[in-house]
This record gives structure tokens, C-alpha cells and sequence, in this order.
């Protein structure tokens, strides 16, 4: 995670920095969604059928390679923006596998009793890389240039595979050929029609996502056209960010199973009024401050949505529900890119603005429609 949360910033800064676009910036940074789109599905089948621990290593293996294809595309001076968008198509191929076994596998080493804290404090190690990784690679993007932090990405990438190897041997399902990952799909798909607070589950996370992350791809448009600033004012705030998330994993540790439905629902909001405080007040410091409320909106969607997700999941399905689950990352380009454009005719601050108000009124009609989900402990 400290690996993908550098290579965030570093990317979207170059991007940024070779091309001058918001759109571009918007193209490359979604450019992970189709293959997602595509593969996701089969990624949760195999989740539920082979071992999970191998899955996990060659997806980090497949990031590490890409990686190391970006910094030697910067170190011999053929890197485009073509280049950067193949790059994020290529993660996405590789997290539409990596992610729902990461995910799945967890149950499985601490047991049902303790997921929803493990879920929690897997949050918490998620929001500790975002506090400290994006200002490492801010200062290493000035000191050894961008090519410098591909460099230490690929090795942390490499570092992952040889940490993952010490976990125990787990295996998902069973089943073989072709027809049968098909089947399993379609058995996923079925199990979520027919579980309606999983469907709820699924639906406030695709909505908060859509509309709350497209501001993490523009942050660059607001660093270097409305705060005037550099690369390291840029991993600043995204540490900031992480701050209040791990301040808001930590507290939905320790808060354990009490209106859990109601908090997750309150916490979009919280995302939705920290983006439009964000468009209103174009100055850096204050910014600073509001990303921490920001992170602590992200940190209750995405740790409540994720643990209570698992949680209420059958076993047998648990990879192929989280699948699903990862096709809201591959569907933020329904953000993105219209975030993107609205920035590049419209300013940075109109556009997350539009998002915020957006985002306000979604959850709005959630609270007000999903009982089964604000009465959820």
C-alpha cells in the first residue's frame, strides 16, 4: 500500500507536469478502470477457488514489473503520457486479481470472531502509508527525480512479495475449467441479488466512491494552478489526508459493533462537506485542515463498508462479493472523467465543488431510503 500510494502522487505529478491537462491527468489516472471492469469478476472466482497467498504474490510481483518499466521509460527519456496510461491499465489487469484475495484472505487468518477489528486495524496499517508515504515520495520526486522514487516503488514492491511468503498456506475453494470460474460468477452475482443488505452494502460504497475520490486524481490541478505550489505541498496534503484516516480507523477500532449503519452513512457526508469546504476556500493551510476531516470521512466509509461487507458475507462467496466490491475503483472514472473536464473548462474548485454537492444529496437519499442499513449494528 505504501508502494501504490507513492506511486499515486509520482504519477499524477508527471502527468500533470509532461502534459499541463486536467483531462489527461483524469485519462491516466482511470486508465486502470476497464481492465478492472473486466477482470474483477474473475479475479473474486478465483479468490474463492485457489490459494489465496500465491494470487497475492504475483499480483505484487506484476507490480513491481510495472514499476520498474516506468522508471526506466523516465531514466532514458522516452516516457510519455502513453507510457503513463499503460501503466495504470497494466495495475488494474494486476489489482483485479491482487484485491479480492488480499481481501478474502483475511478471515481466514484471524477467524469471523475477530474480523471486524482486524478489518479495522487493516484500515489503520492502509491510513498510516497514506499519512507517510505520499510526503516520502513528494521529497524523493525533488531529490531524485521521478525516476529515483519508480526506483524505491519497485523495491517495496519486491519487499511485499518476500513479507507475503511468511504467511500460512491458505487455500480458497475448489473447482476447475473454464466453465466452472464462469458458474462461480454467476453464483456470486445471484447471492448478492438475493441478500439485500449486501446490495445496500454495495451500493453506498459505489456511490461515495464514484463521487468522493475523483478529488485525489485532481489534486495536482489544485496544487499547481490554485495553491501555486510544488510536489511536496502536494504529498503534504495527502499525508494530512492519511492522518485523519488512521485518527478514524482508530477510533472505529476501539468503537466496536455500535451503530455501525448510521456511522458509515454520517462519514459520506463528512467526505461530502469536507470537498465543498474544499472548492469555497481556495488557500493552502486552511486545505491542510480539511484534509484530515476528509480522511476521517474516507476512513469510516471504507473501513465500515469494507468490514461490515465481509462481515454479513457468506464464506463460500466472501471473494467474489469483494470482487464486486472492486468494481467500484474501476467505475471512479465515472467521476474522474467528468471531473477532469469540468476542471478544465470550469476550474478545479467548480468541478469538486459539483462532486461535493453531488455526493451530499446521494447519501442524503441513502439515509433516507436504506432502513436495513442505518438500523445495522
Amino acid at each position: 500500500m505504501g508502494a501504490m500510494q507513492m506511486q499515486m502522487i509520482a504519477r499524477g505529478y508527471l502527468t500533470y507536469d509532461l502534459t499541463g491537462s486536467p483531462a489527461l491527468l483524469g485519462l491516466v489516472s482511470a486508465g486502470f478502470a476497464l481492465p478492472m471492469l473486466l477482470l474483477a469478476l474473475f479475479g473474486g472466482a478465483f479468490a474463492d477457488r485457489l490459494e489465496r497467498k500465491r494470487i497475492i504474490q504475483w499480483g505484487q510481483a506484476g507490480a513491481a514489473l510495472i514499476a520498474l518499466f516506468v522508471a526506466l521509460s523516465i531514466t532514458t527519456g522516452t516516457v510519455t503520457w502513453y507510457h503513463l496510461l499503460a501503466a495504470s491499465m497494466l495495475q488494474g489487469a494486476v489489482f483485479s486479481f491482487l484485491m479480492p484475495a488480499r481481501q478474502a484472505i483475511i478471515p481466514q487468518l484471524v477467524g469471523q470472531g475477530q474480523l471486524t477489528n482486524a478489518m479495522a486495524l487493516n484500515a489503520m496499517g492502509m491510513s498510516a502509508t497514506t499519512l507517510l508515504a505520499p510526503a516520502v515520495a513528494g521529497a524523493l520526486y525533488v531529490a531524485i527525480e521521478p525516476d529515483g522514487v519508480y526506483y524505491v516503488i519497485t523495491a517495496m514492491c519486491v519487499g511485499a512479495v518476500l513479507l507475503t511468503g511468511l504467511l500460512p498456506k491458505l487455500t480458497g475453494g475448489t473447482g476447475t475449467g473454464r466453465a466452472g470460474v464462469l458458474n462461480d460468477i454467476r453464483a456470486g452475482l445471484s447471492y448478492i441479488r438475493r441478500t439485500p443488505l449486501v446490495m445496500a452494502l454495495l451500493i453506498i460504497g459505489l456511490t461515495s466512491t464514484v463521487l468522493a475520490m475523483p478529488f485525489r486524481f485532481l489534486l495536482p490541478v489544485f496544487v499547481v494552478d490554485i495553491y501555486q505550489m510544488g510536489p511536496e505541498a502536494m504529498g503534504l496534503m495527502v499525508s494530512m489526508m492519511g492522518l485523519g484516516s488512521l485518527g478514524g480507523s482508530l477510533f472505529i477500532a476501539a468503537l466496536g459493533n455500535w451503530q455501525r449503519g448510521r456511522l458509515l452513512i454520517l462519514s459520506a457526508f463528512l467526505s461530502g462537506l469536507a470537498l465543498l469546504l474544499v472548492a469555497l476556500l481556495p488557500f493552502y493551510l486552511v486545505a491542510l485542515g480539511l484534509m484530515v476531516l476528509l480522511g476521517l470521512g474516507d476512513a469510516g466509509r471504507r473501513t465500515l463498508n469494507q468490514s461490515l461487507i465481509m462481515e454479513v458475507s457468506e464464506d463460500q462467496y466472501r471473494g467474489r462479493v469483494m470482487s464486486v466490491f472492486m468494481t467500484n475503483f474501476a467505475l471512479i472514472p465515472l467521476g474522474v472523467l467528468p471531473a477532469g473536464l469540468a476542471a478544465e473548462f470550469l476550474g478545479g474548485q467548480r468541478a469538486v465543488g459539483l462532486l461535493a454537492g453531488l455526493l451530499i444529496a446521494a447519501t442524503a437519499i441513502i439515509l433516507v431510503t436504506r432502513k436495513e442499513l442505518r438500523d445495522l449494528r
